[in-house]
């Protein structure tokens, strides 16, 4: 396992207190990963956290940055932008050079901010923003900003994967999401595009939900079985996505799961045999792709994590830790814009060999997306239900660079 600390905010300013100096050491390069781990998706954050120091480890195996190794510093936001602006108050007090942060586009939006006040205020003490899963299209479009990368596709990007797997029997589409930034990104971008891919899709239900309150799905199953629906568009994630879909199949309803982030914990098992086939997702990455596309070296990250591992892997965004590890090297320093400078523009590859590229207009990442279909016809399952993702298709890095606003204002060099 990674170098991983779960330190606290009281922990953290005694030992800056007690000592005098800053208790980030020089020994290691650290990340302040930002995550809920605690509350109705902590366990998210707690497969992620696991993910992710696998990943560091085989980073670090091959000697990290800088000649250091990384190392992950957890904080817990409860999925809260006023709880991830005290942890980011924790990280640069600690001048800890990174903020890492995955989950819920409404702490993205506070983190985008506060890192880039904080940066002005503190021009010695800058940090960057990676973002690996903060999704709103927003974030690298009119709310852009220079400290901030993001290391996954935006909802945009998504919707278009989304709309293009759709199969073409399907002619009545409910939408569900829920009511907060990113939920509401979806369902403005999964209408933009059936109108522009779709014309013949009719839309017959739009719903929003409250984020992460609702017990009881049986009224939302109902409202979509009496739709006539032939399929449920949702944006839902989590035990959000997880409680619908079982009420679903509680219920009866004959209607297909095509959802944005059905991979994530515990969407397999909540629907199990009963999602065959017609359970769906559009993903940047899933464990048997290295299979299919006859890739051995990805291949064996992945039996690697199954051997030592009981829960399934999330991402893996190897490209992040990637190439910041290939920045701090290139700028021959941990300095945020320094390593900022290095990030703009970079291209590599992704783990099974698509080249990538963190597009310097408005620091999104363009990679390309699989639409994939949860199915007994693979070679690896998930959360031990005997079924998993095949990909149906792969949509392209070409399809999938689209348009941005952004109007980024870059600090002097």
């Amino acid at each position: 396992m990674a170098i991983i600390r779960s330190l606290c905010l009281v922990t953290l300013l005694l030992s800056s207190a007690l000592t005098g100096r800053p208790a980030a050491a020089q020994e290691t390069i650290k990340l302040g990963y930002i995550e809920a781990f605690s509350g109705p998706f902590a366990s998210v954050g707690d497969v992620a956290l696991k993910t992710f120091g696998y990943i560091l480890d085989k980073v670090n195996a091959q000697g990290g940055a800088l000649g250091k190794k990384f190392e992950l510093v957890p904080f817990d936001d409860k999925l809260q932008p006023a709880e991830a602006l005290i942890a980011l108050k924790a990280i640069t007090d600690q001048n800890i050079p990174f903020v890492l942060h995955c989950t819920g586009s409404n702490v993205g939006a506070a983190l985008i901010d506060g890192v880039s006040k904080h940066n002005a205020r503190n021009p010695d003490n800058k940090v960057l923003y990676l973002n690996c899963g903060a999704l709103a299209t927003e974030l690298t479009n009119e709310k852009c900003d220079y400290w901030h990368f993001r290391f996954t596709g935006n909802i945009e990007m998504r919707a278009v994967a989304r709309v293009k797997a759709l199969p073409k029997s399907v002619t009545k589409v409910y939408l569900l999401n829920q009511d907060y930034l990113a939920g509401q990104s979806m369902q403005r971008d999964t209408r933009k595009w059936l109108e522009k891919l779709r014309p013949d899709v009719q839309i017959v239900g739009d719903e929003l939900m409250p984020l992460g309150k609702v017990q009881d799905f049986s009224p939302y199953v109902s409202k979509i079985r009496t739709s006539g629906a032939q399929s449920l568009i949702t944006g839902n994630w989590g035990r959000d996505l997880n409680l619908l879909i079982k009420a679903a199949v509680d219920d009866g309803a004959e209607v297909r799961f095509d959802t944005y982030l059905a991979q994530v914990t515990g969407g397999a098992t909540s629907i199990g045999s009963a999602g065959e086939k017609r359970l769906t997702t559009v993903t940047e990455f899933d464990i048997n792709v290295p299979a299919e596309l006859n890739k051995p070296d990805a291949e064996a990250f992945i039996k690697g994590w199954r051997a030592d591992h009981d829960t399934d892997l999330i991402g893996p965004p190897t490209t992040l830790f990637n190439m910041l590890a290939e920045a701090i090297n290139k700028a021959g320093s941990t300095d945020a814009q320094k390593v900022a400078q290095q990030l703009e523009g970079m291209k590599t590859t992704d783990l099974v060999g698509w080249p990538v590229e963190m597009r310097a207009e408005d620091h999104q990442l363009l990679l390309p997306y699989y639409a994939t279909t949860f199915t007994r016809e693979v070679k690896y399952d998930v959360e031990k239900t005997g079924l998993g993702w095949k990909t149906d298709f792969i949509v392209p890095v070409d399809d999938l660079t689209l348009p941005t606003n952004c109007k980024m204002k870059r600090p002097a060099s």
